[in-house]
Formats: C-alpha cells, structure tokens, sequence
C-alpha cells in the first residue's frame, strides 16, 4: 500500500515543522510539500496532487477556507484536515461550510493528527469534527511535569530549568523523558511546536 501523501499549510514555521515531524516519522504517511502561504498552497497542491491537506485557517494572504475553495474545484480527490487555533463554532461551521473533512485544533496530541490524516484518507466519516484542547493533552502529568513542560516549550536548556525550578539538572531529563513518552512525541522541538501553537490560540482567541 501506497504512503498517503499530504501537504502541510501553516505560516508559523516552527508549527509547521513541528507538525511535519510528527507526520514523518509515521508509518505510511510522506510530507509531499509545505507551504506558508495560500499562493504557495494553491501552486503546490496542484504540482503534487497530496491525498490530504492539513491547512491552517488564518493565513498572510487570505485563510484556510481560500484553500479550501480552490481545492474543491481543482482536486476533488483531496481530503482538507483544517488543523487551526481557532477552536470555535464559528470557525468550524465556516470550515465545515466550505467543505473541510476534518476540523482539528492545533493543541491536538500527535496520535490525533495522525488519525485525522488516516481518517480523511480513508474518506472515513467522523461522528463529530475533532476538537481537542490543550487541557486533554496535559490532563495526564504531574504539576512539576507541566512546569517543565512550559519552560521547555519557551526554549529552555536543561540547566536553565534546572536553576529555574531549583532542581538537578538529571531530574529535569527524567521529566522531559516523561513529558514527551505521556505526550505521545520524540523530540524536544515537537514540544515548542506545539508550545507556539498553543500560544497562538491564547493570543488570538
């Protein structure tokens, strides 16, 4: 069986990167292209013809639902997973209006997005549209896991927490290992990603 193709839509790169690790390093999916813009988008998705779309929603030069629009007309074989920090009902009526499969929050854990993508691919219907905030990702560590959560996703080394929190250094790595095991991710970039995003849904609302 054939990878299932997709390209990645998100003007924040480090997101975007994020998300493409996570993608990349599953079994039978293939990151075919980015993209950080709807020009980029369109130009791309008609190059490479991806299975899936994993799209933002708000975007430099215009939003998630441009791409979609364009997409409907030109690929009509191509699945739009609306991954976004907007997790209201009016963004998902507005996704949904415009013909998104999948309508998924950033804040997602790595195996959500995965199946969203597995699931879009596969044409399988979904009971409701994905919404998964921060608080389920977290809801299983510790409060000093959290704590060193938050640091790490602002970019702090080891030592920094460490000195921080008043910790060993060693203590700081055994949670960092846990963090990332609970959070179903492999590497510490993952976790920025995902830290950026959820910044990107405080500040924008």
């Amino acid at each position: 069986m054939s990878d299932i193709t997709v390209l990645v839509l998100d003007d924040h790169e480090v997101v975007r990167r994020g998300i493409c690790d996570i993608l990349e390093r599953a079994d039978g999916i293939a990151v075919v292209a980015e993209a950080s813009t709807v020009a980029q988008a369109v130009r791309r998705a008609e190059a490479v013809r991806p299975q899936v779309i994993l799209s933002d929603l708000r975007l430099p030069d215009g939003t998630g639902l441009d791409v979609i629009g364009h997409v409907r007309g030109k690929l009509p074989d191509t699945r739009i997973v609306v991954l976004t920090s907007y997790d209201d009902d009016e963004a998902r009526a507005a996704a949904r209006s415009a013909g998104a499969d999948v309508f998924l929050a950033k804040t997602a854990g790595p195996n959500e997005i995965l199946q969203a993508v597995r699931d879009a691919a596969s044409g399988r219907e979904h009971g409701q549209h994905i919404s998964v905030h921060e608080d389920d990702v977290v809801a299983r560590l510790t409060p000093m896991e959290r704590r060193v959560l938050d640091l790490v996703g602002a970019g702090l080394a080891n030592r920094e927490i460490a000195e921080k929190l008043g910790i060993a250094e060693k203590t700081v790595k055994n949670h960092v290992t846990s963090v990332l095991a609970k959070m179903g991710l492999q590497r510490r970039t993952q976790v920025v990603a995902w830290a950026t995003a959820k910044r990107a849904h405080s500040f924008r609302g």
